[in-house]
């Protein structure tokens, strides 16, 4: 393999050692808060969600925060190949108005866009999601507590700032900021002990799907927060990556089966405000039965600009998006070979000597 890498927790390698990987094995997919990253994962995705997955029958759960949600939520449809392909061409072209003599738009601006081009990606489609006979979509959403209860000028960077303070002392300490709100589809509840964080379940459905997907991709200060969603306490609701950046729950508590995680890197850090803590990134037991897909970091450095896509570009280009648009269009594009060593290696049977340790 040159692009993809693959990392295996221990029960995970076990299992690939006897069994080799069939989709039968997948009890989980995971998808990572992360922006424009979540590009480099399209064609993985479509072939999983397209080709891989289909072939086995077992009830899966799916999981994301932000873009990961959106992802998972993408991976449902019928027609999922052909969505993936549509949403990267969506999110690689997406623009928007900026007010004269500033680089950025507005959050109200950004809120207003993505609310849009959500409403119109779903539409029809709402009621086969939450309903689906085989997949459960779990989205990721982050609810203020106290100060963060609502959204304002002052009360929102000192809510953060506190909250920061808090997750650097502990984790647990973001619970006096944050709740981590799971909003599930109904059926078979997702297995998996949450009580690392302050939490709660929300019953997804027709009338809080936008919504809740809109909050779990409302970056602070990027966007506007959503308030009182439908089914959910009040309150104010953010990215569902501040509590759950990358999802490094505890897997093991759901008994059988695997983690399928397509990721942008090797590290599954728990939470947006711990990006600059190192210690925390670090693999757990929490993960021993996740296999991790992600790209090779020698391989992502021969891509422009010799990184994945990500939100520093829109300050890197500007109000140039066509250059952005092309440089993110050709990540895209190489991104290709990740699901192409991926089918490889399920079809020479899934060889554990191709696994690193996670």
């Amino acid at each position: 393999m040159k692009a993809l890498r693959l990392y295996a927790g221990p029960a995970a390698r076990r299992h690939i050692e006897s069994h080799g990987l069939g989709p039968n094995a997948v009890r989980v997919v995971a998808g990572a808060a992360g922006g424009p990253k979540g590009l480099i994962l399209s064609h993985l995705d479509r072939h999983i969600f397209g080709q891989w997955l289909p072939q086995s029958s077992q009830t899966v759960h799916l999981l994301g925060a932000s873009i990961g949600a959106w992802r998972m939520a993408t991976g449902m449809l019928e027609d999922s190949v052909a969505k993936f392909a549509t949403l990267a061409h969506d999110y690689i072209h997406q623009s928007y108005d900026v007010p004269p003599g500033k680089t950025y738009p507005t959050a109200q601006e950004v809120s207003r866009v993505f609310a849009q081009e959500l409403a119109g990606f779903f539409a029809g489609r709402i009621g086969g999601l939450v309903q689906h006979p085989r997949y459960r979509l779990h989205i990721v959403v982050s609810r203020g507590r106290h100060v963060l209860g609502r959204e304002g000028r002052v009360r929102t960077p000192l809510g953060y700032l506190g909250a920061a303070l808090s997750n650097a002392v502990s984790r647990q300490g973001l619970s006096l900021w944050l709740e981590r709100v799971l909003f599930s589809a109904p059926g078979e509840p997702l297995p998996i002990d949450l009580s690392d964080l302050r939490h709660r379940r929300v019953v997804l459905d027709a009338a809080n799907f936008e919504p809740a997907l809109l909050a779990s991709c409302s970056i602070p200060f990027v966007l506007q927060a959503v308030h009182d969603i439908a089914g959910a306490p009040p309150g104010a609701y953010w990215d569902g990556g501040i509590t759950d950046y990358h999802l490094h729950w505890n897997y093991p508590s759901m008994g059988e089966g695997l983690v399928l995680y397509p990721h942008f890197q090797q590290a599954i850090v728990p939470g947006w405000l711990d990006k600059p803590l190192r210690h925390r990134h670090r693999a757990t037991p929490a993960l021993d039965n996740v296999l991790v897909l992600a790209p090779d970091p020698a391989w992502v450095a021969s891509l422009p600009n010799g990184k994945l896509p990500d939100r520093t570009d829109f300050k890197r280009y500007g109000t140039d998006t066509a250059s952005r648009a092309r440089a993110w269009q050709a990540a895209v594009d190489e991104s290709e070979r990740l699901a192409e060593e991926w089918a490889g290696w399920l079809d020479d049977g899934a060889p554990a000597a191709a696994l690193r340790p996670l």
